[in-house]
């Protein structure tokens, strides 16, 4: 934990919500965002989150799993994500999701035509901006709750305990799964994002001080 947390405070809603509120709620209210109005698949939003969260090290989203009516990915789907290229599992435009997902976080400069072409021939120009608005959402908030050590202060929604990943790389491929969900009004629970109710107002969080 790279944050000093007061004794009996959440560390995520003390972060997000009291040390910089007029900035996280923002951030909470866009990251929850994605799960509220997304138009993509089960499946494809599940590889492309869950390979973000590979590469980000993010301990809670590794563990959480995306649930649409009751239904979620099968088990050793996040075995498959990591091997998106060879994976008999997934068919195209869950394999292009896992794809973009990693180019997006590690080589966008590398997105060529050729790649462009595959993307337009499975998702719609709309599908394709959507899906680029989680990757940022996911990329740049795992990223943060990752490196401040936030992912490891909080509760999984396994109910493993969280374990860092190995120090200068992503978490192990089998690792726990994914993080984030639904926004705007209610958090679902065991999500780890302050709902807005949870978070105080930026006078409220400056009288704290």
């Amino acid at each position: 934990m790279r944050i000093d947390i007061p004794e009996g405070k959440d560390a995520i809603e003390y972060v997000w919500g009291e040390m910089v509120p007029g900035i996280g709620a923002a951030a909470s209210r866009f990251s929850l965002a994605v799960y509220a109005h997304t138009t993509l698949g089960l499946r494809e939003f599940e590889a492309a989150r869950l390979r973000i969260a590979q590469i980000n090290g993010c301990a809670f989203c590794l563990d959480w799993r995306t649930e649409r009516d009751g239904v979620k990915v099968e088990d050793g789907f996040a075995e498959a994500v990591a091997d998106w290229r060879t994976t008999g599992a997934f068919d195209a435009r869950t394999r292009l999701a896992a794809e973009y997902a990693e180019r997006y976080a590690l080589d966008h400069h590398g997105l060529d035509e050729e790649f462009w072409a595959r993307m337009s021939a499975h998702y719609s120009q709309l599908e394709i901006v959507e899906l680029s608005m989680c990757l940022g959402s996911w990329l740049a908030f795992g990223r943060l709750n990752h490196v401040l050590g936030l992912d490891t202060a909080c509760r999984l929604p396994s109910g493993r305990t969280p374990a860092p990943a190995r120090p200068g790389g992503p978490a192990p491929a089998g690792a726990p799964s994914g993080t984030d969900t639904p926004a705007g009004a209610d958090v679902p629970s065991g999500t780890g994002l302050p709902s807005e109710t949870d978070l105080p107002s930026p006078a409220e969080a400056r009288s704290r001080r």
